[in-house]
This record gives structure tokens, C-alpha cells and sequence, in this order.
């Protein structure tokens, strides 16, 4: 269909219906005399399509308020479209369609006479107004046509088509809509120009309009013209750099790259670089003199040279070798743990003998608390090195320990490196802490990574992936700390000389407390011994009221708050001291948290006492049996860990069979056995249980009582046999503060008691036996039948 021709469209603008199907339009305004392609999807509009081209094809097209949305009420409508013709219509397969229209005349919209199936809209033609001041017309007419082609001159993409029709009007508003739809307005900019009926005042926006889009492409213009300039400037200053350094090489002058390198060499004359080391720096000098000073490449070898030379080849510091002068830095830092301060002491008289003696490689293992990270800070003070700290808690990729390989984008050196870096000599104290909490996962396991690091025969050639060069880790003292030796790898755990550190008994912690505790919270909260002072009643009431600990973290933190409560009362200007008994420790720190572990009121059937140890320290454990009408199956309560229900098993296979020797009533063993260990919510494993549950069980089966006093650890075999456990001091601690009067041990365990500080195994009796014969002789009461 061609377009309807000037005197056709008058004729139909002329006949334009009262009412019409209503198209709204989403993102284009369409202007009168101009035709534009639309694609239609919504079924109202579809249907309002269909409805006009059964009628006489002509529809009314307004624009949308909000695009987005889908079905627009006439809330959504602007008042104000144009009445059009649709010249030609094409239905595609996905059920769209597609029309031609032809804008006749404005027309304002009444109201809609119709919603459903499709909008139809009573309208009203707008009529232009006549043209006034025909010279200043003429002139707006003549100014717009000089803008387009302005415009067009500046880049912007109208087709020759519309340029050449422009140029032939001169009818004012025709000019001013040709030119509207041809400059890719806004929305609310060409509904305005839609909306303006007077023909001059229409050209008038228009010709801002094109003054703003001639100011835009200038500014594009400008803004490209300076892209072409950098590039240009940055090849002009690349052949410029060349031609320096030709003229500096022949005038015999230094280049500032020149300088960078010698400085480099400057920084590993002194040092004791390995032979590997020396032909890896001339090759990453040499790179460096035939690469331009700002590329990637050039970074990337700055950033090798750096790490290279940073490190301290052969730069040691001085070992204080004096023994007694570290046994008192020791001392003073630390109260008790002589068995780590005699490990130091032996390393120094080994160094003081021998000046090539490796480093040892120590493992600390116990609960949280006991100093084992402060420890390692001491032993740096004390033989007068730095000190490095790397945690490896959650540490999960190998990377952090080797380094990422220089392929990489911003690779860098592994943390080992590092550390060795930053304390900037080859043999610091290097602390490892929390190695039994490292991770793996698809990234690597770090302790693998760490095997090499800490075997003195290996470590001595350690190869870090971004050094690519092996350094000597072999003067480095290395110690690691843990709470738990089960997690660490065991070809790990193999490399290292494993200390434990187990929890301090209540004396030991009034020591420390006096000593460093108080003394550094006074400090840290503005006090002095004038204002606070602490009485051996009141740091035992802190002890066993408030904390229940293996260490003295959060004894700490309690003396902490008193202090802070009496500078409370010190900064309102009451400056008498303060003596912290237990009274006053009560009315401070109020409601007592914790009480001692209290023993069974009296001896009972099927319930034994039982000593048990746990990351923080020991504790007392109470076991409960009893007999149910069943099938002779076993029931576990109480949380338990997969060691501690075979140990119940084997426990209760042992009391089957010890009841048949000893000729019980067999009605008792086809009934089910419940084992009930209290303290639900918290997990609990480990086969030092054993005793205890057998004999929870064989008291059952012969109805006597287990004497309450009597603490009982130990593993059982099926044979009735006693094996060794560990965690002897913790178990006796945790006794000792229940006043129980008698412990029972596997007779290997003598040895571990011997060690326990007299003091501590004062008013207890200890019994070591081999056997459940001997065991149950001394738990249960009465004697067997």
C-alpha cells in the first residue's frame, strides 16, 4: 500500500470518526504525516487492530505513562495521541503482529467508551491554530533546516530521505514533527511536542532541542578526539623512551631503569645468596634491562626481584646462649611448665656446644588457656630472636603455605616466606598456632604442604612455588600449638617433638595470678596496688565460683571486671583500697556460675563415678545402668561418640560374662541394658570409659552398691583386662576438686601419677590395678556371692 497522498489524508482527517480502538504505545510517540512500524503482542491491542481494519483501518495511538506496564487503565494514558491509519498489517508465526501506520491528526481523548475485549476512546481532533508573524515563522523555518543539516554534518545518522523532505517544507508544524521523530526524544520531550498545537511555538522547541543535540555531539566529539590523543601521546612517549636511552647509552649517563638495577645487585652483595640464587637474579635483571619500564611484564619482574631480595640470605641474629639469664626470662614470663623451660634450656646448652645445631621442631599440646601461644613469645625474648606468629586456623588452600606459582595473576609468596621476610633474619621463633585446626579441600591439605617445612632434613632446601628457589628454613626454631593431638596428620604429627601443657590446679592458678594476671589488669585499668588488692580467699572464690577451666583465660577476664568495677569507684574520686575477699567478690561479681562437683548423697546401684577428660580440662562423670524387661539388647544415651559405644559394648559383654562365672541369676542378662551418661547436650567419646560403664553394669547384675567416693578410668577388654589411658592429671585435677578419697588407675598409668605435684595428690588414695577382679573388689560394696 503506498502512502496516502496530501489531499487524501485531508479528506480522511476531515471524515475522522467520534470514536476509535485505542493503541497505547510504550516506548514511541507517533507524530502526524509520519509513518513508523509497530509490533504488537498484548491481545487488546491485537484485537483492536482487527476491529479497525474491519472498520475503515484507522485507530487512535497514545503514548504510556509507565512502559512497563502491561495492561494500562486510562490512568496510565497520556490525554493526548494521534489518530493514524494503519496502511498494512503482517501476523507472524509466534502470534504476534506487525503494522504500518500513518499519523492523520492530533486528537485529544474524551474518555473510553469501551475496556473489553479492547479499549475505544471517544477523541476530539485537535486543531492547529493559525500562523502568525509569517517573517519570524520563515526565520524559525530557516534556522531548523540550517540546524538539522548541522546536525547531520555532526554524525548523527537521519536518513537522506527525511534530510531531503526537511529541506522542501515549509509548512512550520509538518517541519517541527518530521524533525521531532527524527531525533530520538524522550518519552515526556516528544509527548510535549505533541501536546503543543501552536505550529510556531512547536518549532521553537524543536530548534532547542537541535541546539542541545549539536552541543552533545560536540562534547562526543571531543571526547573521542581525546581517546585518539592518549593512544597517540603513549606511542609518542614509547619511541621517545627508545631514543633517550640511545642517547643516555651514548652520552655514557644513567637511566633511571639503569639505577633500579644496580640497586638490586647493591641489595645482595652483603648477603649470603646461594649459587641458584645469583644466576636467577642475572636472568630477571637481564629481562628486565630488554623490557619497557611500564609494561605488566616489567611489574611482574620487579615484584620477583623484590621478594628475592627482600629475604635475609644468611642474616642472622645473635643467640643469647646465656642459661641462666633465659631460665629467669622464662620464669618470669611463665609460672610452672618446667618440662618446655628444660626443653629450651637443653637446646641452648646443644647451641652453646655446637654452633651448626638444628633448630628442634616443638609441638605445645593442651587445653585453651595455659599460655601456649605466650609461651612461644618468651622463648623468642629469651634467646634473644624475633619473634614470627602464623595461626593456621581454617587454613584451607596449600597456596598459603608454598605460594601460588608466577603464572598467575598477582601471585605472591607463600606465608612461610613471609613470616621469614618480615622478621627479616633467616633463624626467628616461628610460631605455627592452632595446627589441629587446619583444613583441606579441593584447594590442598596446608599440612601436607607443611611436611617439608617441618622436617629438619628437608628444610634446609625449602622451595616456595613463587621463589621457584630453595631457601634454608633449617636455624629456624619452629613451635606449634594445639588443643587436640587426634586431628593432626600422623606423618605430620611425626615431625615434631610433642610437649603437653596440661591444665593448672587451683594453687598454681593463685601463682599466676598474683604474678601476671593482676598486675597487668591493674595496669590495663589505670589501678595500683594502693587501690586494689586481692586476698587468697577471694582469688580462690574466683577460681571455683566463676571459672571452670584447665587455663586461666577466663580467670583473666573475671579479675579484669573487678578491676573495672573498682575504677569505677575510683574515678568518683573514693580513693580508699579496696580488699577483694570473697565477700566482696560475691557482691561484685554476683550469683556464683559455677559450683564444685558435688558426690552422690549415698552408694547406689548401677551408678558409678567416673573421671573424664575434655579440651578444657578434666571433669567428673557419672554413669547410670539399668535393667529392663527385653531382648538382652543395649540402649546408649547421653551423646556418645562411636568409641565410647564399643567401649559400652565390650563393657557389657565383660559383665555377661563375668555374671555367668560368678553364677547369678541369668534372667538378669536377657534384659535389656540402658547406659545413661547425664550432661546430654554435650558430646562425649574416647575409651577411658570403659571401667566405669562394666562396672555400672556388674552392679546391676549383682544388686551392689558402687561406692561414691571411688573415681574409676580406665579401658576394658573383653577379657576383663585394664589398659592405660590418657589425660591422668586433668582426671585428678577434676577429682581432687569433687573430694573424692580414692582413685582407681590401669597400673601402666603409675608412672603418670608420679609426675603430678605432691601437693595436688595430698589427701587422695590411688589404687593401679590390672584386672576387673581387682577393680570391682574396690568399687562395689559388700563382696560378691
Amino acid at each position: 500500500m503506498s502512502t496516502v497522498s496530501s489531499v487524501d489524508q485531508a479528506e480522511l482527517i476531515r471524515t475522522l470518526p467520534d470514536v476509535l480502538p485505542l493503541l497505547p504505545l510504550k516506548n514511541t510517540i507517533l507524530f502526524p504525516y509520519n509513518i513508523v512500524p509497530l509490533s504488537i503482542s498484548s491481545e487488546k491491542s491485537v484485537q483492536a487492530v482487527d476491529f479497525s481494519l474491519s472498520e475503515d483501518r484507522m485507530i487512535m495511538l497514545v503514548g504510556q505513562r509507565q512502559p512497563l506496564e502491561e495492561d494500562p487503565g486510562p490512568e496510565d494514558l497520556y490525554t493526548q495521541g494521534t489518530a493514524a491509519l494503519i496502511m498494512r498489517m503482517l501476523k507472524l508465526p509466534d502470534g504476534r503482529i506487525r503494522i504500518l501506520v500513518q499519523g492523520l491528526a492530533r486528537a485529544t481523548i474524551e474518555y473510553l467508551s469501551q475496556s473489553d475485549p479492547f479499549m475505544q476512546a471517544r477523541i476530539t481532533r485537535v486543531e492547529e491554530p493559525e500562523v502568525d508573524q509569517e517573517i519570524e515563522v520563515e526565520a524559525l523555518v530557516r534556522n531548523v533546516k540550517d540546524l538539522l543539516d548541522e546536525v547531520v554534518s555532526r554524525g548523527k545518522n537521519i536518513s537522506s530521505e527525511v534530510m531531503v523532505i526537511a529541506s522542501n517544507l515549509e509548512d512550520p508544524g509538518r517541519l517541527a514533527d518530521l524533525t521531532a521523530s527524527n531525533l530520538d526524544l524522550k518519552m515526556p520531550e516528544a509527548q510535549q511536542i505533541l501536546e503543543t498545537a501552536d505550529p510556531a511555538e512547536r518549532l521553537r522547541n524543536i530548534s532547542e532541542l537541535l541546539r542541545r543535540e549539536v552541543q552533545l555531539l560536540d562534547v562526543q566529539q571531543q571526547l573521542s578526539s581525546q581517546t585518539r590523543e592518549e593512544i597517540d601521546r603513549s606511542q609518542r612517549e614509547y619511541f621517545l623512551r627508545q631514543q633517550l636511552k640511545t642517547i643516555q647509552e651514548e652520552l655514557g649517563e644513567a637511566d633511571s631503569l639503569g639505577e633500579e638495577i644496580r640497586a638490586y645487585r647493591e641489595q645482595i652483595e652483603d648477603r649470603e645468596v646461594s649459587e641458584e640464587a645469583k644466576e636467577e637474579i642475572s636472568k630477571q635483571l637481564r629481562r628486565l634491562e630488554h623490557t619497557h619500564p611500564d609494561s605488566a611484564e616489567g611489574a611482574m619482574i620487579r615484584t620477583y626481584l623484590d621478594c628475592i631480595t627482600g629475604l635475609p640470605w644468611g642474616r642472622q641474629s645473635a643467640d643469647n646462649l646465656d642459661l641462666d639469664n633465659a631460665r629467669t626470662v622464662l620464669d618470669e614470663d611463665h609460672f610452672d611448665l618446667e618440662k618446655v623451660k628444660e626443653r629450651i634450656l637443653e637446646y641452648l646448652a646443644v647451641r652453646k656446644l655446637k654452633d651448626t645445631a638444628k633448630g628442634p621442631i616443638l609441638c605445645f599440646i593442651g587445653p585453651p588457656g595455659v599460655g601456649k601461644t605466650s609461651l612461644g613469645r618468651s622463648i623468642a625474648r629469651a634467646l634473644g630472636r624475633k619473634f614470627v606468629r602464623m595461626s593456621l586456623g581454617g587454613l584451607h588452600d596449600e597456596a598459603e603455605i608454598r605460594g601460588h606459582r608466577r603464572t598467575y595473576i598477582g601471585a605472591l609468596t607463600g606465608r612461610i616466606i613471609q613470616g621469614i621476610q618480615q622478621a627479616g633474619t633467616d633463624n626467628p621463633v616461628f610460631m605455627l598456632d592452632e595446627i589441629d585446626k587446619i583444613g583441606s579441600d579441593y584447594r590442598g591439605d596446608p599440612s601436607s604442604a607443611l611436611l617439608e617445612v617441618l622436617d629438619p632434613e628437608q628444610n634446609f632446601a625449602f622451595r616456595d612455588h613463587f621463589l621457584g628457589l630453595a631457601y634454608d628454613l633449617s636455624r629456624v626454631l619452629f613451635i606449634t600449638t594445639g588443643n587436640l593431638v587426634e586431628p593432626i596428620q600422623p606423618a605430620f604429627l611425626d615431625r615434631m617433638e610433642v610437649l603437653r601443657l596440661s591444665g593448672y590446679t587451683a594453687s598454681e592458678k593463685v601463682e599466676i595470678a598474683r604474678r601476671h594476671l593482676i598486675p597487668k589488669q591493674l595496669a590495663e585499668n589505670g589501678l595500683s596496688e594502693a587501690s586494689l588488692r586481692f586476698t587468697r580467699g577471694g582469688l580462690d572464690q574466683v577460681i571455683a565460683s566463676y571459672t571452670r577451666e584447665a587455663g586461666v583465660r577466663n580467670l583473666e577476664r573475671e579479675i579484669a571486671a573487678l578491676c573495672r568495677k573498682v575504677a569505677v569507684r575510683v574515678a568518683r574520686g573514693n580513693d580508699k583500697q579496696v580488699s577483694m575477699n570473697a565477700q566482696k567478690v560475691k557482691q561484685l561479681l554476683g550469683v556464683p556460675r559455677h559450683s564444685a562437683e558435688e558426690l552422690l548423697d549415698r552408694d547406689r546401684v548401677g551408678v558409678a563415678t567416673g573421671l573424664a577428660w575434655t579440651a578444657a580440662g578434666g571433669d567428673l562423670m557419672f554413669i547410670e545402668a539399668l535393667s529392663l524387661p527385653g531382648r538382652g539388647e543395649l540402649l546408649l544415651t547421653g551423646h556418645l561418640g562411636d568409641v565410647m559405644k564399643e567401649s559400652a559394648q565390650a563393657a557389657l559383654s565383660f559383665a555377661r560374662s563375668y555374671a555367668n562365672r560368678i553364677k547369678v541369676d541369668s534372667g538378669l542378662r536377657d534384659q535389656d541394658i540402658h547406659i545413661h551418661v547425664p550432661a546430654g547436650s554435650i558430646p562425649k567419646d574416647g575409651p577411658s570409659a570403659g571401667v566405669t560403664i562394666a562396672t555400672a553394669i556388674v552392679s546391676i547384675f549383682t544388686g551392689r552398691p558402687v561406692h561414691r567416693s571411688v573415681a574409676l578410668t580406665g579401658e576394658i577388654t573383653l577379657r576383663g583386662e585394664i589398659l592405660a589411658i590418657g589425660g591422668v592429671k586433668e582426671k585428678v585435677l577434676a577429682a581432687k576438686g569433687a573430694a573424692i578419697e580414692a582413685v582407681v588407675l590401669p597400673r601402666l598409668n603409675e608412672r603418670d601419677v608420679a609426675e603430678i605435684p605432691r601437693a595436688l595428690r595430698k589427701g587422695m588414695t590411688f589404687h593401679y590395678v590390672d584386672d576387673m577382679d581387682e577393680l570391682l573388689e574396690l568399687a562395689l560394696c559388700g563382696s560378691a556371692e
